[in-house]
């Protein structure tokens, strides 16, 4: 484990940071078809996580989705991210709320962006639960033949080494089963730089949000260039 995993684990457990997220979501799923209304695209990217892909306490345009879609585009791909962050969520309510969510876009998208498991270890969920979370996700997703990057989480050392060994090899065993793309970790790169988090050193701030779109997005490109 490197020097970036274990100093965000620590992070995680000393002030149980996206626990305690569930007071500012960004986008809600009553928010969905309003939010998916708009200007045409040639491809669609849901962005399906917790308060790190919903933008938590970042301006309207700085958060995970309003920046990959920038990005994209910036790269001659026309597409639309569509941000299904909600602060607080576990995989068990991700689970629960993706059809909701898929069933009221406008239409079948192209890619989904999967980063939910965070709040899942700092609750000490048992990792066999997370993993059944994330593979009835990636189940329905690809009953709908979607195509997926997975963004990966890992254990924060003080839940202890037998914990670790259960969860961290949850997403590249999930996405070689599923034969989604993986992102390791999604603050790689971040969590280290104070200047690219929030006073609260758990979530990106707009320069971290950057850094890991940059980290990402070609992981999102190359599959959308697939189809």
């Amino acid at each position: 484990m490197n020097r970036s995993f274990f100093v965000y684990g620590a992070l995680l457990v000393a002030i149980q940071g996206l626990a305690a997220c569930g007071n500012n979501p960004v986008e809600e799923p009553a928010d969905i078809e309003v939010a998916t209304k708009g200007a045409a695209s040639d491809k669609l990217v849901v962005a399906f996580g917790d308060s790190l892909y919903a933008g938590y306490q970042l301006a309207p345009q700085e958060g995970l989705a309003p920046q990959l879609q920038a990005a994209l585009i910036a790269d001659g791909i026309k597409a639309r991210v569509h941000n299904a962050g909600v602060s607080g969520d576990t995989t068990a309510a991700g689970k629960n709320r993706l059809t909701f969510v898929l069933d009221n876009l406008d239409r079948k998208p192209d890619l989904v962006v999967l980063g939910l498991g965070g709040n899942d270890m700092l609750r000490g969920i048992k990792p066999e639960q997370t993993r059944a979370n994330l593979e009835a996700m990636l189940a329905e997703l690809k009953r709908r033949q979607i195509p997926v990057v997975l963004t990966g989480m890992l254990s924060a050392p003080n839940l202890g080494a037998d914990y670790a060994r259960a969860f961290n090899p949850l997403y590249p065993e999930i996405a070689a089963q599923y034969g989604a793309k993986l992102y390791p970790f999604f603050l790689e790169g971040v969590v280290m730089d104070k200047s690219m988090m929030l006073q609260d050193n758990i979530h990106p701030n707009a320069k971290g949000v950057a850094r890991v779109v940059e980290g990402l997005s070609p992981l999102v490109e190359a599959e959308l260039m697939k189809n």
